[in-house]
């Protein structure tokens, strides 16, 4: 179908309507025939912009191309147009009348604008996704420490990081939290599969819980292979979450067992300092830690809001 068009007298009254007009707009040809613009359909044309464009603008320029206008229309909803207007003079009587031509482009302004929006997420999250690699990389010990170990520990939480922006970025359903714990947790698994997760109720997910929730537990395990349950053969991890609706709360809890006692740190690397911020800062949570003699439990607590 073409573009909807109007011809238009100095005065703004319709001389002439195309049939695409008044299928768009859902107005009859007698009741826009010799009508002001502006009266059509009970005043919907009634646009400030639109008046402005041509009787302050138009006489002046001759021709406007592609002016953007955005208005709510009745039965219809909210349109953007593009409009193009030109003067036409006739020469017999010293006359002017003015075409108008539309062309409506909502649905592109929809997609520029779902695609501005996603361009500004994406800055966003890269900007953020930097600047946590960026906080790695310094606060990353490296005192009595060799070069590989250094590198390991980064490209561990690192990687971490990467899986979690990567869920981030999946299909809604795909980002619940027993997909976040096996993605994350599968680098520590074996044959003997030493780590067991018993899964929960649903809780979707936003990104940014699931890039501060992947980086915690990502921490837990690594601290788990070097001084936990998970450094000796027989060690095991329970992973397990549940919803409390009373105080619309998530609870997590990692339970680690058969492995070596660990003694609380003596002093808050970081680790530890990932952990309690990510927790307490980025989520608003808390983090109860239990360093006992049969393996550390930790529990891990968020209102459902930062979920």
């Amino acid at each position: 179908m073409s573009n909807p068009m109007l011809v238009l007298d100095a005065g703004l009254h319709v001389l002439n309507a195309s049939r695409a007009f008044l299928e768009t707009f859902k107005v009859d040809r007698e009741e826009t025939i010799g009508r002001p613009l502006y009266e059509l359909g009970n005043g919907q044309w009634d646009i400030p912009d639109l008046r402005r464009l041509l009787l302050d603008v138009l006489p002046k320029a001759e021709t406007i191309i592609n002016y953007r206008v955005e208005h709510e229309f009745p039965g219809i909803g909210r349109k953007t147009m593009l409009l193009t207007a030109r003067t036409l003079s006739h020469p017999d009587n010293a006359s002017h009348s003015m075409l108008l031509s539309i062309v409506d482009d909502t649905e592109r302004s929809q997609r520029d604008f779902a695609k501005d929006l996603l361009l500004g997420e994406l800055r966003h999250r890269m900007k953020n996704l930097l600047g946590i690699a960026q906080s790695m990389a310094h606060q990353t010990r490296t005192e009595g420490r060799s070069a590989t170990e250094y590198r390991d520990d980064f490209l561990g939480r690192f990687g971490a990081l990467v899986e979690a922006e990567n869920l981030a970025f999946a299909a809604q359903n795909e980002a619940g939290l027993l997909t976040l714990f096996e993605r994350i947790l599968a680098p520590y698994r074996s044959d003997r599969d030493p780590i067991s997760i018993e899964p929960g109720p649903r809780v979707d997910l936003e990104p940014r819980a699931l890039v501060s929730l992947s980086l915690v537990f990502h921490e837990l395990a690594t601290n788990a292979v070097k001084y936990g349950a998970l450094s000796v053969p027989e060690g095991r991890v329970h992973v397990t979450w549940q919803v409390d609706e009373a105080s619309d709360e998530v609870r997590f809890d990692w339970v680690e067992s058969g492995g070596p006692a660990v003694p609380p740190p003596a002093r808050s690397g970081f680790g530890t300092q990932l952990i309690q911020s990510t927790i307490t800062y980025n989520l608003g949570g808390r983090v109860d830690q239990n360093f006992a003699a049969d393996g550390l439990t930790t529990r891990i607590v968020i209102p459902l809001r930062s979920a």
